[in-house]
């Protein structure tokens, strides 16, 4: 009860995220203490490592919030664990800033504990990737641009377009989050007003300053992050396409399931009242509503137009305007009583996961491991750390073969190597030049032959290379887990190599499925 007087006082908010933050923490803690961090947590470290304009498969914005993150807090899995849930928190304050222009007191509280119902923002937000990054920007977005068209102020014109060009920089699925802005504005019943004031003009011109060097490196270098997603997720004919689209509304649909059953209970019968209190709606809550459409109907269009592949989960950062809408509309109070009863089913669904679900998960995952081997990604990495060091005086300069564990020795080696693209994804005949006069290692699963066969033939002509195999064993307070074959491929450096010392252009870290561009830096 405390808590919920002091939402206007302005500090139950911020506890309730902290409280967010810290049970969701202790879930991942306990969860995955035999599980590494996933592909695209370490994809997206690996990104940040060089302050680049884009890469091979996505725009910038997720490389340089790890990046930023990494250098405060240290290389370790509660850091990125903890980054995924304060970027989650962060997001849900930017939702918390929307609701308050229109509702008060319970009602605010309310609209941030429907969304803790779904998994949006603890599971999807846990994989710390080009989607995730997008939770806190789209929200944040979307305020700067209500303010701005409220009130045609420079300033929030100036946070509009720059907010926009960040979620562009985040992937560029954004596009549809600022078609519908597009969309809002000229549909609105004040469009007139607005497009005679500056407003829209200065967001367009700041969105393309913003987004310039971006552009810029586009142009310079082929557009290589379009052709990954043409590649990964276009090509589909006329009717697989038209399922997707209906698959993608089902699935956003889904997303939004708990929080409209609990609504329902606490409407009760007063449900019937809501096409009363939706037509005479707040004129920013129209706004809200014609941006809410265009982020589902757009994606659906674009996956017929362009045969496409629109998986509903990509849906999850615009969530958050339906259930502003449905709860910010609404003209009838909420009784406390259901507003405390909201409050403990989530909080009782938190600690639930932490202390009961997490640890029943942290035992089975140590003898059934998870699908993308990654109960055995740190093993593997140290173990080709030690291997190269019974060899050579020097740090482990390159790595290779599978993605996810070439991504982990990355991440997870003390000598922290840079992700050798060309030795995962290769895409040319050329070899690299670095891993030719560096040396370099590679991982593979035993049992993958396509990452066998390929790594040897890298290896086939290369004097003193040296393949072993090892196993590698999880373990969960005592008691071993499930083991792995891994095999290993060590490719010593050339004369020059070991005596050159070492620079960022002599190592460069080439993305899976890019180009020749280098991505990385020595750390």
């Amino acid at each position: 009860m405390r808590l919920l007087d002091g939402v206007e006082a302005g500090w139950a908010v911020a506890l309730l995220l902290a409280g967010f933050v810290a049970v969701w923490m202790t879930y991942l803690l306990i969860a995955y203490l035999v599980g590494d961090l996933h592909s695209d947590v370490l994809e997206a470290w690996t990104f940040g490592r060089s302050f680049d304009w884009g890469s091979a498969k996505h725009p910038p914005l997720m490389g340089w919030v790890a990046r930023a993150w990494t250098s405060v807090f240290p290389l370790t899995d509660w850091s990125l664990q903890l980054l995924a849930l304060v970027n989650a928190a962060v997001a849900l304050w930017f939702v918390d800033l929307i609701s308050r222009r229109f509702v008060t007191g319970d009602k605010r509280v309310i609209v941030l504990l429907l969304l803790m119902l779904p998994p949006t923002y603890q599971f999807f937000a846990q994989r710390f990737n080009a989607n995730a990054v997008l939770l806190p920007v789209w929200p944040a977005a979307t305020y700067c641009f209500l303010r701005s068209f409220e009130t045609w102020d420079v300033k929030w014109a100036v946070a509009a377009g720059a907010t926009a060009a960040l979620a562009m920089l985040g992937k560029y699925y954004s596009v549809f989050l600022i078609g519908s802005f597009v969309l809002a504005a000229i549909c609105h019943p004040r469009r007139r007003a607005y497009f005679r004031s500056p407003a829209p003009w200065i967001s367009a011109a700041v969105g393309l300053v913003a987004l310039g060097p971006h552009l810029h490196w586009l142009a310079t270098t082929g557009g290589m992050p379009f052709s990954y997603a043409l590649r990964e997720h276009g090509g589909k004919a006329f009717v697989p396409s038209l399922g997707e689209a209906l698959l993608f509304i089902v699935e956003a649909a889904l997303g939004l399931l708990l929080p409209a059953l609990l609504w329902a209970a606490i409407a009760g019968r007063r449900l019937k009242m809501l096409p009363r209190d939706f037509l005479p709606m707040d004129p920013g809550l129209v706004l809200l509503f014609l941006i809410a459409v265009g982020t589902i109907a757009f994606p659906a269009i674009a996956a017929v137009v362009v045969g496409a592949h629109m998986p509903g989960v990509w849906a999850s950062p615009g969530l958050f305007l339906f259930v502003v809408l449905v709860v910010c509309s609404t003209r009838f109070p909420i009784e406390r009583f259901y507003t405390v009863n909201l409050l403990v089913i989530v909080a009782g669904m938190a600690l639930t996961a932490a202390f009961i679900v997490a640890p029943l998960h942290a035992f089975y995952r140590n003898t059934h491991p998870l699908n993308e081997g990654r109960n055995f990604y740190r093993l593997s990495a140290l173990e080709l750390t030690r291997l190269w060091h019974r060899r050579f005086d020097i740090p482990l300069p390159i790595v290779g073969g599978d993605e996810g564990l070439a991504l982990a020795a990355a991440f997870y080696s003390p000598d922290h190597p840079l992700y050798e693209a060309e030795l995962v994804c290769p895409k040319t005949d050329e070899f690299p030049r670095a891993a030719i006069d560096r040396g370099w290692a590679a991982l593979c699963f035993a049992g993958d032959s396509g990452c066998l066969d390929r790594m040897a033939r890298n290896v086939a002509h290369a004097p003193g290379a040296m393949q072993t195999e090892f196993t590698v064993q999880s373990s969960l307070m005592g008691y071993p887990g499930a083991a792995q074959r891994v095999k290993a491929f060590i490719v010593p450096p050339s004369a020059a190599g070991m005596m050159a010392p070492m620079s960022a252009e002599d190592l460069q870290a080439r993305r899976c499925k890019g180009g020749r561009r280098p991505d990385a830096v020595e750390r």
